[in-house]
């Protein structure tokens, strides 16, 4: 399967691609936010999923992928990080990919042309359903937060 063979790339190269995004998030004013989170989370974060990433798109299921990124977005937003800064960030791990790809393991021949699409529609279904199970966790957080706030203000009164 050509697809595995780019997800097997990409995972041998996963510090390089670690360091890549995290100096284009340093430089991204979208994504400013996220230095309120510790250097050190983001690093693991981003090199845990592309080390993993054949793991992300080919064995886990659609509850483990909302289990870890609800509670990622419950986390962002604990840590205060806009819910758009922590979107951009999670698309911003698709297009370095993608980029790593152009450069390194995509070539014209028609079996792997097939396999990137394959792979391409891989890697959309988990990064769709990343930003959308982050957002609910994110959303969670604040809805359990107000609710919080209203009881705390109508014990008051």
């Amino acid at each position: 399967m050509i697809a595995l063979r780019l997800v097997r790339l990409i995972e041998s190269h996963s510090e390089e691609l670690a360091e890549s995004l995290l100096n284009k998030l340093e430089r991204s004013s979208r994504a400013a936010d996220l230095k309120k989170v510790p250097g050190r989370e983001i690093r693991e974060r981003t090199r845990e999923v592309y080390r993993n990433l054949s793991d992300w798109i080919l064995t886990k299921t659609d509850d483990d992928i909302e289990n870890v990124y609800k509670a990622l977005g419950r986390r962002r937003a604990e840590q205060g990080v806009s819910m758009s800064a922590l979107c951009w960030a999670i698309m911003m791990i698709e297009e370095n990919l993608w980029e790593f790809l152009e450069m390194e393991g995509m070539r014209e021949k028609p079996l792997e042309i097939l396999g990137s699409l394959e792979l391409l529609r891989l890697l959309d279904q988990f990064f769709d359903q990343a930003v959308y199970f982050a957002i609910l966790g994110y959303e969670s957080y604040w809805r359990e937060k107000r609710a919080e706030e209203s009881v705390s203000m109508a014990q008051s009164v």
